[in-house]
């Protein structure tokens, strides 16, 4: 028997790896990480056995990862703790005798120059050092990520940015939870794989889509890195924060969101969400 063990399980691409696994191993062989009774009793619903850890508590975690065989390391929400959080998780899987470790790093980590991609740089360089087996999954941007701003974008009439002309190759987290439930699963270890949506997009190309999709106008108006990183902040967001999102847009102008090689729906056998069908949903 094999056991396998999802950390970060109550989050939102969490949850659906899960659900995904479970189509695909026995339910009574998969873990879920959980921090409260809350997400404990959710898992338990579903016939889900939880255990209980902290990024933070190495002990814990050798603790939650005892008989363990394989393990998602799904990346913190905390930007800027990330590598020593991610740090703890290794030491405590390789100390508990964990035999493979997957881990959802970003879409062209090493080539992208992303202020994001430092934290998953540093994460991929604790992996390889300890020695387990592992497999990276680069997780291109989530389609969410683009229509989160979705109702702002209707009332305004405009969707910012500072892509310019810059690609975005991206799929909703439910296909990058299947690609990670499928790696945890087994059969593609010791693998780099960038993960990205079949269809690429300019920001302009997709306020048309909402436009049609939603019949209002929307265009794109692009800006400057840090107008656009104000504007950010002026809406709300930490200036820390704001600075690496702005980043990414102005990254993803030099292609650091783009890719073309289908890794993702090879992987799960079927073509990635469109992000048309996405906004749909989203409306």
């Amino acid at each position: 028997m094999t056991t396998y063990l999802v950390t970060g399980a109550s989050g939102q691409l969490g949850q659906l790896v899960i659900d995904h696994l479970a189509t695909l191993v026995a339910k009574d062989d998969i873990l879920a990480l959980v921090r409260s009774d809350k997400a404990a009793e959710g898992f338990a619903a579903k016939g889900i056995a939880t255990r209980r850890g902290d990024y933070t508590d190495t002990a814990a975690l050798k603790a939650a990862f005892d008989g363990v065989d394989r393990l998602l390391l799904i990346s913190s929400s905390e930007v800027g703790q990330r590598a020593p959080q991610h740090g703890n998780v290794i030491e405590a899987a390789k100390a508990a005798g964990v035999k493979f470790i997957a881990y959802t790093s970003i879409l062209n980590a090493d080539t992208g120059n992303m202020a994001l991609a430092e934290e998953h740089l540093a994460t991929e360089a604790m992996l390889k050092d300890s020695g387990l087996p592992h497999t990276l999954l680069r997780n291109g941007w989530y389609s969410e990520n683009i229509t989160m701003t979705l109702g702002q974008d209707l009332e305004l009439g405009q969707h910012f940015g500072a892509a310019g002309e810059g690609k975005l190759a991206t799929a909703p987290r439910k296909d990058y939870a299947e690609a990670a439930a499928i790696v945890l699963a087994g059969g593609h270890d010791g693998e780099v794989l960038e993960l990205a949506g079949d269809e690429a997009y300019t920001l302009a190309e997709y306020a048309a889509i909402v436009a049609e999709a939603s019949g209002k106008p929307v265009v794109y108006t692009d800006m400057p890195e840090a107008a656009f990183t104000e504007a950010l902040v002026g809406a709300g967001l930490p200036a820390g924060f704001a600075a690496i999102l702005a980043d990414s847009d102005a990254k993803a102008a030099k292609g650091a969101l783009f890719d073309g090689s289908q890794t993702l729906s090879k992987l799960i056998g079927h073509p990635t969400e469109p992000i048309a069908e996405t906004v749909k949903a989203a409306l």
